[in-house]
């Protein structure tokens, strides 16, 4: 028992080495990753605002905006009642809980549980594998993490574009071969994408994660930002991801 929550024998406590930060993980399924690391530091969160992740999984998402931002309110919703227990729990022991929440439930009811134009932004990492993707067990937590079993792409805008306020964010990490499904859904559902970030593994290595934000009722207008590459020639982490896991500017000096 930590600060007074429960840590089952099959969890660990994780440092995020940020302000304190600290994120409990069932050893046994999904844990964060990356992706969800750089989706976080991606969103642009102004001071005062309210913020959805939608399949928040560990809590992840949530505890990093927090941690970084002035953000007013984050709210996790997570349809696995056991993710969403044990993110709850990382919530208290951070003492975040009066300004996050972790909720259960499926993000297609998320316009019936907060109501229309609700939030200035909403951020996801969802499933990268579409439903054709496979034979999978539908009741495993890594499998509904990574394949389209819960909800689909089009589920994930479609419902953002009720949960946004007019010129609230939509930020999304994802696989560049669904760039083309992304972008047309996004305008279908008057979603305009404005920014969109290509990761790349190192320089040599084509990207295998996207990050895209989009704007409800935004004009039209794509800014390319530059490519992020995860390593470095060396094979060490390069000095941007670096910074964005606040590694310090000393490994530089």
């Amino acid at each position: 028992m930590v600060n007074e929550v429960v840590i089952n024998e099959w969890e660990r406590i994780d440092d995020l080495q940020y302000r304190g930060l600290k994120i409990i993980q069932d050893t046994r399924g999904f844990c964060f990753g990356l992706d969800a690391v750089l989706l976080a530091n991606f969103s642009q969160v102004k001071k005062g605002s309210t913020i959805l992740d939608m399949g928040t999984g560990t809590g992840i998402i949530p505890i990093l905006i927090a941690g970084k931002t002035d953000a007013k309110k984050v709210v996790g919703l997570e349809i696995q009642q056991h993710m969403a227990e044990m993110s709850s729990r990382s919530i208290v022991l951070n003492r975040l809980e009066d300004r996050v929440q972790i909720i259960q439930g499926d993000l297609r009811n998320a316009v019936a549980l907060f109501g229309a134009s609700a939030f200035d932004v909403v951020t996801c990492n969802p499933p990268y594998m579409n439903s054709g993707g496979g034979l999978v067990n539908p009741h495993d937590a890594k499998a509904i993490s990574r394949h389209e079993i819960a909800c689909t792409l089009e589920d994930v805008i479609s419902v953002s574009s009720k949960l946004l306020k007019t010129g609230g964010k939509l930020n999304m990490v994802h696989r560049p071969d669904r760039l083309v499904d992304i972008v047309w859904l996004m305008r279908y559902y008057k979603i305009e994408p404005k920014r969109l970030r290509f990761i790349h593994p190192s320089y040599h290595k084509r990207a295998n994660l996207i990050l895209i934000e989009g704007a409800r009722g935004g004009n039209p207008q794509l800014k390319m930002m530059e490519p992020l590459y995860v390593y470095d020639d060396q094979g060490e982490y390069s000095r941007e991801i670096n910074e964005i896991y606040n590694r310090g500017q000393e490994m530089y000096n």
